[in-house]
């Protein structure tokens, strides 16, 4: 693969009071959706939303996307694409389950906040056996990623190769297939911010063997 992993600089600065309330208002939404579908167990799994959006700021604030386009795979709530929003990007989200994007819609809406959500599934067409391969490469137990929908980057009226950045929060064992579908989707430059354990997050730019730098 032609990824290449990029150091973030250490951001310090408190979060801003509106990006706080939002959080904090995502916090009980979250806890109310799962008090209301215990049903789902480990079926949603936020990531840390402050790590993850110190990060989108060190990004935006570093210059280090080729532009603004930036995309969730599974975005669930959508808080990281609502997060990107409020750094300055114009984000949107694609996620399988219709109630988290419903969920989205309305925390979007109440923020006033103009990032898209779409259901279906991230995987676009045409890659469903990369998908497939990197699972049986890895040897995942689980297989959480789900192809059998319409194609979400019609609606979105985009391809994957159209977005800057892309973040994805993969389960474990799905880390290499994520790596690999971005390598094989997105456009040279593009980054891709990932929330692993540990409350980590790990940034990689794809780079062809002609480009030159980060």
């Amino acid at each position: 693969m032609a990824l290449v992993e990029i150091q973030l600089p250490e951001v310090t600065k408190p979060l801003p009071a509106d990006v706080e309330a939002f959080l904090a208002e995502v916090d009980e939404r979250i806890d109310r959706f799962m008090r209301n579908h215990p049903t789902w167990g480990s079926g949603f799994v936020p990531s840390d939303f402050v790590t993850v959006y110190h990060a989108l700021r060190a990004i935006w604030e570093s210059n280090l996307t080729t532009g603004r386009h930036l995309c969730e795979w599974g975005s669930g709530f959508g808080v990281v694409a609502m997060l990107a929003e409020m750094v300055g990007f114009q984000a949107c989200g694609i996620e399988i389950d219709r109630d988290l994007v419903d969920e989205a819609h309305v925390l979007a809406d109440e923020f006033e906040l103009d990032a898209e959500f779409i259901h279906g599934s991230f995987i676009p067409r045409g890659s469903e056996s990369c998908a497939e391969e990197a699972y049986a490469d890895n040897d995942a137990g689980v297989v959480w990623l789900v192809t059998e929908t319409d194609d979400a980057y019609d609606e979105l009226g985009l391809d994957p190769d159209d977005f800057d950045i892309i973040f994805a929060y993969p389960w474990p064992g799905e880390e290499n297939v994520i790596d690999r579908l971005f390598d094989r989707c997105a456009a040279d430059g593009a980054l891709l911010l990932t929330y692993g354990q540990c409350n980590a997050v790990r940034l990689q730019r794809k780079r062809s063997g002609r480009q030159r730098g980060v």
